[in-house]
């Protein structure tokens, strides 16, 4: 099994320069976690132009935004029409997910999730998958640029100095503080439907 599964933001670069960075560090696949893998800024990196692109390159591609995405489409992961991790991270579709990865691992591919967001704090492929592929025993690193990936672990401090949390708490335990943080930022960046949310509830009180 290969040693480490990494993450990617694709962001506003080029898919020459996202490539580069996969091939630098020897990526064999990309998993992309994109519930919607579409941009409109960032048309390069539709579905099918990427995965042709990263072909052309020798890199596999594997679409795995339905079990992985950060828009569910499971009712019950939502709480006033914003999605709660804790609860997708239960359902068997995620954890079907979780299982791919672990199952390309087992193949000694080397892969990469690839989302939008340039830094893993932002995205759930952090806070979210990366976390429960950590409590797997799948150790995960972030790739930054080209000379700097980040362990999972080294992302965790620098968010609990973003939230003011470092420098440990009294009256909880590393882990407790480690799970507080998590849904902190966990709440910040989750999808957010609630305009729909309402205007549904609207609908039905009507």
């Amino acid at each position: 099994m290969n040693e480490a599964v990494y993450t990617i933001g694709h962001s506003s670069r080029t898919v020459e320069e996202l490539i580069g960075l996969l091939l630098k560090h020897g990526v064999t696949t990309v998993a992309d976690v994109r519930s919607q893998p579409y941009s409109r800024l960032h048309s390069q990196f539709n579905r099918e132009a990427f995965s042709f692109d990263l072909s052309a390159h020798g890199i596999g591609y594997v679409y795995l935004g339905e079990e992985l995405g950060a828009r569910s489409n499971d009712g019950g992961c939502y709480l006033n029409g914003k999605v709660q991790y804790s609860q997708l991270a239960k359902t068997p579709l995620f954890r079907q997910g979780v299982e791919r990865i672990r199952a390309g691992m087992g193949k000694n591919l080397r892969i990469t999730l690839m989302c939008a967001e340039k830094e893993p704090l932002a995205c759930h492929r952090s806070i979210l998958i990366s976390r429960h592929l950590l409590d797997g025993g799948i150790p995960v690193r972030h790739i930054l640029d080209e000379s700097t990936v980040e362990d999972h672990a080294e992302t965790m401090q620098r968010l609990l100095l973003l939230l003011k949390m470092g420098g440990g708490n009294l009256f909880l335990s590393e882990a407790e503080v480690l799970e507080e943080a998590y849904a902190i930022q966990g709440e910040k960046i989750a999808y957010d439907n609630r305009a729909k949310w309402e205007e549904d509830k609207e609908g039905m009180s009507a």
